[in-house]
C-alpha cells in the first residue's frame, strides 16, 4: 500500500483546525499531527491499513484522515460529542485526499460502540484519566479495542507500559510496538498555568488474539 511520506503526511495534518471551545471533561486535546503520522505510517509498513480502520474518540478526526490520507479504504471515526463530529467532518471536506467514500463519522459512546464490528484495526487517542470521573477511561478503550479488533494502536499517558502490557498478556493480547512521542498540550482550560505544556506519551501496537 502507498502513500504519502510521514513527513508529507504530518504536515497536511498540521492544516486541520483544533477544537474552538473544547471540553475539559471529555479531555479533548488535538491530536498532535506528528504522532498521528507516525502511528498510520507505522500501520501501513504492518499492513494493518488493509483492515477496516476505527478511530474510537476521533475528536478533530486527526487518527482517521491520517489513515484514509494513508491509504485506507475504510475508516469510521466514532465520537459521542456531536460537535467534535462536525469539525472531524469540515477537517477532511477541506483535505481532498481524505473522503471520498472511505470516511464515515458515526456519533455514539465508544465504549458501546454503535457499528458491528470485528477484525478491525483501532486507532484511537484515548482520555488519558486526567480529570476527575475519568479514572481508568484509556482501560475503557483498550476494552474495546480488545473486543472489536485484530490489532490496536493507543496512545497513553507516560508510564502506561507495564499497565499496557498487563491488561494485553491478561486478555490474550501482546504489545509488539512500543516508542515515545512529545505531546504538546496548549493553554486551553483555566485550570492550564502554562501557555504550552509538553507531556511524554507512550504508544503502543497491540496484537489480539
Amino acid at each position: 500500500m502507498s502513500g504519502p511520506s510521514r513527513r508529507t503526511l504530518a504536515r497536511v495534518l498540521e492544516t486541520l483546525d483544533d477544537f474552538s471551545d473544547p471540553s475539559a471533561a471529555l479531555e479533548q486535546y488535538l491530536t498532535p499531527p506528528d504522532i498521528a503520522a507516525h502511528i498510520v505510517h507505522q500501520a501501513r509498513l504492518q499492513g494493518d491499513l488493509e483492515n477496516r480502520v476505527v478511530d474510537l474518540g476521533t475528536g478533530t478526526g486527526m487518527l482517521a484522515i491520517a489513515a484514509a490520507l494513508a491509504g485506507a479504504d475504510r475508516v469510521a471515526g466514532i465520537d459521542v460529542d456531536p460537535e467534535a463530529l462536525e469539525l472531524a467532518r469540515a477537517n477532511a471536506a477541506r483535505i481532498d485526499e481524505a473522503g471520498r467514500g472511505t470516511l464515515e463519522w458515526v456519533r455514539g459512546d465508544v465504549t458501546r460502540p454503535p457499528l458491528s464490528l470485528t477484525d478491525a484495526t483501532v486507532l484511537s487517542n484515548p482520555p488519558f484519566g486526567a480529570q476527575r470521573g475519568n479514572r481508568h477511561a484509556d482501560r475503557e478503550f483498550l476494552e474495546v479495542a480488545r473486543s472489536i479488533a485484530d490489532v490496536s494502536y493507543t496512545i497513553h499517558n507516560e508510564g502506561s507500559q507495564a499497565f499496557v502490557e498487563s491488561f494485553a498478556d491478561d486478555e490474550g493480547g501482546a504489545v509488539t510496538h512500543a516508542f515515545q512521542a512529545e505531546f504538546p498540550i496548549a493553554n486551553r482550560f483555566e485550570f492550564h498555568t502554562a501557555a504550552e505544556e509538553t507531556l511524554e506519551a507512550e504508544v503502543f501496537r497491540i496484537e489480539w488474539e
